[in-house]
Formats: structure tokens, C-alpha cells, sequence
């Protein structure tokens, strides 16, 4: 019998060399409603996200410890110690706990901005005790790493342990991110403009260092803007530079880069217009991220108290913003360096002989105390899934008949539609007798 030749050829393709089958493709298997979406393998973002760098962050600590052991190295050897120990005798305790509470305030107003960025998602699974781990790691590995890098994967990696996918979570810290360097620079904006004067007068052209790392965190903050409102500008502009630089043997993970501009951006860019869209939340973000701050840089007015001196409250909110910008500029884990000169410029003749010591519990309170804290809070997970959303309808009594959320990948059941109730026949002979409601 003659052999068709077309299916010689199937019959080739459909066999190994070995006579063993070759796998067929099949189609996608039906996915129930619900259900996440199928994770491509294409998009790094999407596998998995990115854990905590902890080789990093420790030997972060390790040379926070180191630096704090060279402080007390230098007042032994500078003959300071005993003014230090002087010092600290005439300390009211009521002024160091008003810092401290300072700073509490400063990490439950963190949470709290979170909150608003979560409570836009009706249906979002993430807690308010998952909102305070995720601030908590961004205080911890953002101390520990330089110029805060590691606090922005650590943040994502707790909201996907929250419940979030990767891109969502992403997204969330992204905004985040954006709208809290908008109130550094605000922040930084309204102090420079308030004091100005004051500070050329008090320190000289020295002010000019402060007002080019103003212009440096502005530049920052425009270039973000940029790749939330122009994301196909940078898609363009970014996919160029990449392949020249790439042609020149000078990128080491191609793909990473190609994903971070082809996939992230545009993620990023979503999920930052969704968020625009509702105004009156960015603000109430944008306020509680200046209130925020203004705890923050009112610490060291407590700290001046607490030695038993007198300062004005708003040329500290402006010295603290400046040293923030300082320190924020310097790429050593917390700081270290930038802290310590811009707290001596700006704050040394306000403390005048209890300067050292000044520094060494303002230091204490805004960053060794708020690190190491951290650490047991990193492991707070909230035990329901209802979202925030339906939380505050329901305290504030508009919830009405809401949707409930038994636990994480469990079916939810909504009360406003019961099952409806089936109607029974029995037949008996010629009769018909119905159990239906009339």
C-alpha cells in the first residue's frame, strides 16, 4: 500500500529520534472564578518577590555597632566622659519621654498611610497589624542599609506575605514611596522658605550644601513623577539606553533590567494613576506623611529640653529637615557621617557643651531605639481577612450587609444573596402537592 507522504511527515514530527512521544501542547486548563491569574515566566516581578537582603542588613548592624563603639571611644580618650556623665545627671526623664513618644508616633503614622493606600482596595486582604510589620521592616532594613535601599524590597516582600500579588504590592510601595519623598521635599520646601534668612545669618554659605541636596531629593522626586505620568517616554527611552549599554558588554543581568522598564514601569505607572485618581486620599496621605515628619524633626526640641535649654520650635522643625536631607545624601548605613555633621551644624550651638551628649540621645531615640524595635514587629500578621475597607464601614455603621472573608483562599459567602430555597413536588396518585412558597 502506498504511504501517504504528509503523514510521514506528522508522523515525524510527533516521535523522538528514540521513538519516544514528544510532548503536545494542551490547552490551558479552565481557571474557577477567583482564582489569581497564571503567573507568567517571562516577568521576573511576577514569579516571586524579592527577600529582605539580611546578609546586608547584618553587616549593617555590625558597623552601626562598630561606629556607636568609636563614639564611646572618643569621649574616653577626648576627656570628655566626665561632662558626658555630668551632663546626663540633669536630664528631666519627662522631656526623653515626650522624644520617645515622638517617635512612636512617627512609626504608627507610617502604618496609618498605608491604611489609606490599602483602604482604596475594597477587597484587599491586608491588615492593620500587617500594615505595622511592613513599616517596621522598612524602619529595620532601611537603617541598615545605605541611603535606605533595602527598604523598599523588604516592605514589598511583607505585603506579599500579606496576601498581595507581587505587582500589587510593588505598586502599593511604589506610591508610598513616591508620596513620602514628596513630603521630604515639601517639608524641606516650607522650612527653607520659612528660615532662610535665619540660617544664612547663622551659618553662612554652608546653607548652600543644604540647598543642593534640596535640589537633588527635587530632582529625585521629578524623575519619579516622570515615570508614573510618561511610563511609554520612559518605556522608549529606557529599552534604548539598555540595548546600547548592553551592546558594549556593560549589563550583567539583561533580563532584570528589560523587565524593570518593560513590565515595572508600567505597573508602577497603573497603579500610581489609579491612585490619583482619588485626590482627596493622596491628600489625606500627603498630610499624615507631613505630620509624620513633623514628629520626627520635633525630637530634638525635646531633647534640648531635656538638658535643661531653651530653643524655638520652628527653627527646630527646620534644623531636624535639614539634617535629614544631609543624612539622607550620604551612602553609609543610617547615615553615618551625614547625621553626625549635619546634627553638629545645625544643632551644636543650640546644645553649646552638651552638644556630644545631645547628639548621642537624639541618635538613641530616632535610630538605634526604632531599629532594633522593629525587629519583634516584623512577624505581625493579622488574623482576618476582612479588608480595611469593609472594617470602617462596619465600625462606623454603613457596612450594612457586607461580603465576608472567611480566611486567605477560602470561598467567600455573601449574606445579601442566600441561596435560594428549592421547591419540592410530590406526586401521590393523580394528586400534586407543592411545597413551594406562595
Amino acid at each position: 500500500m502506498a504511504q501517504n507522504p504528509e503523514n510521514n511527515i506528522k508522523t515525524e514530527q510527533a516521535t523522538h529520534v528514540d521513538g519516544a512521544p514528544k510532548h503536545r501542547p494542551h490547552a490551558p486548563k479552565p481557571r474557577l472564578a477567583g482564582a489569581p491569574a497564571p503567573m507568567h515566566k517571562g516577568s521576573v516581578a511576577e514569579e516571586r518577590p524579592q527577600d529582605p537582603d539580611k546578609k546586608q542588613a547584618a553587616k549593617g548592624a555590625q558597623f552601626i555597632g562598630l561606629v556607636f563603639a568609636a563614639y564611646v571611644a572618643f569621649l574616653f580618650f577626648s576627656g570628655q566622659i566626665d561632662s558626658f556623665v555630668e551632663a546626663f545627671q540633669n536630664v528631666e526623664a519627662s522631656w526623653l519621654v515626650g522624644a520617645v513618644g515622638c517617635i512612636c508616633m512617627y512609626f504608627m503614622l507610617g502604618s496609618l498611610a498605608y491604611a489609606v493606600a490599602v483602604y482604596l482596595d475594597h477587597d484587599s486582604p491586608v491588615g492593620f497589624r500587617d500594615l505595622m510589620a511592613v513599616e517596621a521592616s522598612g524602619n529595620f532594613f532601611g537603617n541598615l542599609t545605605p541611603m535606605q535601599m533595602g527598604a523598599l524590597p523588604s516592605q514589598i516582600y511583607q505585603l506579599t506575605k500579606a496576601g498581595l500579588s507581587v505587582g500589587a504590592a510593588s505598586a502599593t510601595q511604589f506610591t508610598r514611596f513616591i508620596m513620602f519623598q514628596l513630603g521630604v521635599v515639601l517639608f524641606a520646601g516650607i522650612m527653607l522658605w520659612a528660615k532662610l534668612g535665619f540660617f544664612l545669618d547663622s551659618y553662612g554659605d554652608i546653607v548652600l550644601l543644604n540647598l543642593l541636596v534640596f535640589a537633588g531629593h527635587a530632582l529625585e522626586l521629578i524623575g519619579l513623577f516622570i515615570v508614573c505620568l510618561c511610563p511609554n517616554f520612559v518605556r522608549r527611552a529606557g529599552s534604548s539606553l539598555l540595548r546600547w549599554v548592553n551592546g558594549h558588554g556593560w549589563v550583567k543581568n539583561y533580563d532584570k533590567w528589560n523587565d524593570m522598564i518593560n513590565v515595572q514601569v508600567n505597573q508602577f505607572s497603573t497603579a500610581f494613576r489609579r491612585s490619583a485618581a482619588n485626590i482627596p486620599d493622596m491628600v489625606i496621605t500627603l498630610v499624615i506623611t507631613m505630620c509624620q515628619l513633623g514628629f520626627l524633626y520635633t525630637i530634638p526640641w525635646f531633647v534640648i529640653h531635656a538638658f535643661g535649654l531653651e530653643a524655638d520650635f520652628l527653627t527646630c522643625l527646620a534644623a531636624g529637615s535639614m539634617v535629614q536631607l544631609v543624612a539622607t545624601a550620604v551612602p553609609l548605613p543610617g547615615g553615618t557621617g551625614g547625621a553626625e555633621g549635619g546634627f553638629a551644624l545645625f544643632f551644636g550651638p543650640m546644645f553649646g557643651g552638651y552638644a556630644t551628649a545631645g547628639f548621642l540621645v537624639w541618635r538613641v531615640v530616632t535610630f538605634f531605639f526604632p531599629t532594633f524595635a522593629a525587629l519583634p514587629l516584623l512577624g505581625l500578621k493579622s488574623t482576618s481577612t476582612e479588608s480595611i475597607y469593609h472594617r470602617v464601614q462596619r465600625w462606623s455603621g454603613r457596612g450594612g450587609k457586607r461580603k465576608v472573608r472567611l480566611a486567605r483562599g477560602a470561598v467567600s459567602y455573601n449574606p445579601s444573596n442566600p441561596p435560594r430555597k428549592t421547591t419540592k413536588f410530590v406526586v401521590k396518585g393523580s394528586s400534586r402537592k407543592s411545597g413551594a412558597n406562595k
